[in-house]
């Protein structure tokens, strides 16, 4: 009973870790059709702007109480600031250009690693915790890392606004409307490139708030960090329906779980293969995944 509620907890950290990427990335293509590979790239820039502020480098920023806090806040900060300048050089110049769009994307995902390897060397970095989020709780007999907790708190209140955000602010009708019929929305008087560039900026934050809190989960920090777990981020966007952050949610919740459970009951390594045989297996039932809309 113990281990199955150990795995169950830590599957839904991961899965919540998977969320925090994956939410941000549903939420720019489901309102703005666009395929961000870069993403990635801001989650790792927000675990080392977290890393960096927790080292003691950031006056006030620590490791432990609210030095941690502001530790970060800062790494999310960097994170979404780095959202921002991505969507307004390189993003905003090829809306109309997809497929320049994605390779543009891909190459600053890749150009951003090199340079965070060029920085701090390509070795991980231990991630410097609070100590009171190192420890552990007990739970129906399991001895479970209270940093889960914290990654679950997160993801559940990045879930309530967006869905906030999405349906009841101004802001996300009219980026849904702009979306629907952009040139409706200009004729109004209404600045649909300041819009999208808060979608970009609400992703990119969401992203890095998950690689801040993602060196709680792995305890390190390194420059490749954000590139693998983009890969589940994009099995977790597709699996739960293009665009659908809602859909987001509920398959990075299966995806953590299926992954924690094959991993121990079969051999480690299986837990990946078990996802993507999940996700064939649920394309071919419903190619539009769990929900296919916006939501």
């Amino acid at each position: 009973m113990s281990t199955i509620v150990l795995l169950t907890m830590t599957g839904l950290g991961l899965g919540a870790l998977y969320f925090l990427i994956a939410s941000g990335l549903s939420l720019i293509f489901g309102l703005m059709d666009v395929l961000n590979f870069a993403h990635g790239a801001l989650l790792s820039i927000g675990a080392y702007g977290t890393w960096w502020a927790a080292s003691g480098n950031l006056p006030g920023a620590g490791a432990d109480g609210p030095g941690f806090v502001l530790a970060v806040l800062f790494g999310t900060a960097v994170g979404t600031l780095a959202a921002v300048l991505l969507e307004l050089a390189v993003v905003r110049p090829l809306y109309t250009r997809p497929r320049e769009q994605v390779l543009a994307t891909v190459g600053v995902g890749l150009a951003v690693p090199a340079l965070l390897s060029g920085i701090w060397g390509p070795d991980a970095r231990t991630f410097p915790g609070p100590q009171a989020l190192s420890g552990t709780f007990g739970l129906l007999g399991a001895e479970v890392p209270v940093n889960r907790l914290v990654l679950i708190a997160a993801a559940v209140l990045v879930l309530v606004v967006l869905r906030l955000f999405l349906g009841r602010t101004r802001h996300g009708l009219v980026v849904r409307a702009g979306v629907e019929d952009r040139a409706m929305v200009t004729a109004l008087g209404i600045d649909v490139r300041k819009a999208f560039t808060l979608v970009f900026a609400i992703g990119g934050c969401a992203a890095a708030l998950g690689g801040a809190l993602g060196g709680l989960y792995f305890g390190s920090v390194d420059p490749r960090q954000g590139t693998s777990l983009l890969i589940f981020a994009f099995v977790v966007v597709v699996t739960g329906g293009m665009g659908s952050v809602t859909g987001a949610a509920v398959a990075a919740v299966v995806i953590g779980l299926v992954q924690q459970f094959a991993n121990y009951y079969t051999a480690a390594g299986l837990g990946d293969l078990a996802v993507v045989v999940l996700l064939a297996a649920l394309l071919l039932v419903r190619p539009r995944g769990l929900t296919g809309r916006l939501a």
